[in-house]
């Protein structure tokens, strides 16, 4: 019964390189056989002739588990490298050539630090925009600075910045 077992499990794959068939364990198989059946010549004659393509089989079995473990090799250097765009814009049109940068999957931080308030608030209303309707995400790293990053990237951790009236980015505008 643990034979049959052992054997089921060969066939599905599962089973140790070392528990393949080896020759010198199928002529043994074969010759035990054999013996027990030369009361009938008849018994003797059928194992002769289909022991050659039992072995046949076995090599084909054993060819065709060798080309499954071959064929199941995954290479895992398939990633791309990651780039990340720093940009420091001075003027609105800017803004098309940075949502350009997320629309090719690149995530960008924003330094507004030295650019004028209301052009900030524009940039960024127009950048987080871009960003929602690519399904993308954003987050403020600093005083003027953000990152925005495409869907198939994820920010980890959130950063507790304290802001405070002299951190604004802007200030208010009344209509």
């Amino acid at each position: 019964m643990a034979k049959i077992l052992d054997k089921f499990i060969g066939i599905m794959g599962f089973g140790d390189d070392e528990d393949d068939f080896e020759p010198e364990e199928l002529e043994e198989e074969y010759s035990g056989r054999a013996e027990k059946s030369r009361n009938s010549s008849f018994r003797d004659n059928a194992l002769r002739e289909s022991a050659p393509s039992e072995s046949f089989s076995r090599e084909t079995y054993k060819d065709n588990a060798l080309k499954r473990k071959q064929a199941s090799v995954v290479s895992i250097h398939t990633q791309k490298q990651v780039r990340v765009i720093v940009v420091e814009p001075v003027s609105f049109e800017e803004a098309q050539g940075i949502a350009e940068h997320l629309k090719a999957r690149k995530s960008v931080i924003l330094n507004l630090e030295r650019t004028d308030g209301h052009l900030s608030q524009r940039i960024v209303d127009f950048i987080s925009g871009t960003t929602y309707a690519l399904g993308g995400n954003m987050q403020k790293v600093g005083n003027g600075i953000f990152l925005f990053v495409p869907n198939n990237v994820d920010i980890s951790g959130e950063l507790n910045y304290k802001t405070t009236e002299r951190d604004i980015l802007w200030p208010k505008i009344n209509n």
